[in-house]
């Protein structure tokens, strides 16, 4: 028996660049001293169709039911990640699919203001101007500070965000 190369299996995660005007959401963890930004979302369970995955994710994390939303979430970045990643052996190769939505004010009021991860504990959400996140620890790092405004359409070339490997990215 022989074990499997890293990256020999591929995990789809699914996330949301959530705006509300000029601002986004995000989950905030303090990780090893340093400050950590994450889009809501999550992997794509087995089985699970993609949109599926987003609206439980959605609801898990910040009790958004997509399903009472006037906007249907548009895939607006694709992201390859073939990282290393601390105490996973092997490492599956991650495809993250981050989608843009933008919410009301009923509906930003009506969110969880904190997150409960079983792996990296409790983080809080916060919102942000989407060009502050330019020099923050985001991930999954998708150029949302390079979007002219929050609803501007991207190209198919602009969709596919920087991949991710162990030289360009280091985990937190």
């Amino acid at each position: 028996m022989t074990d499997n190369p890293p990256f020999s299996r591929i995990k789809i995660r699914v996330a949301a660049a959530l705006f509300h005007g000029d601002e986004v959401a995000l989950i905030h963890r303090v990780k090893n001293g340093q400050d950590q930004y994450t889009l809501p979302g999550g992997n794509v369970e087995s089985g699970e169709g993609i949109p599926d995955a987003l609206a439980r994710e959605l609801d898990e994390e910040l009790g958004l039911v997509l399903t009472q939303l006037h906007a249907t979430p548009q895939l607006t970045w694709i992201q390859d990640a073939m990282l290393t990643r601390p105490g996973t052996t092997p490492s599956p190769r991650k495809l993250h699919l981050v989608f843009r939505l933008h919410i009301v004010d009923s509906t930003r009021a009506s969110l969880r203001t904190i997150e409960h991860d079983d792996t990296a504990g409790a983080g809080n959400l916060i919102w942000l101007h989407y060009k502050e996140t330019a020099d923050r620890a985001l991930f999954p790092p998708v150029p949302l500070a390079e979007l002219p405004c929050p609803e501007a359409p991207l190209t198919a070339t602009q969709a596919w965000a920087l991949p991710l490997d162990d030289g360009n990215h280091q985990w937190i």
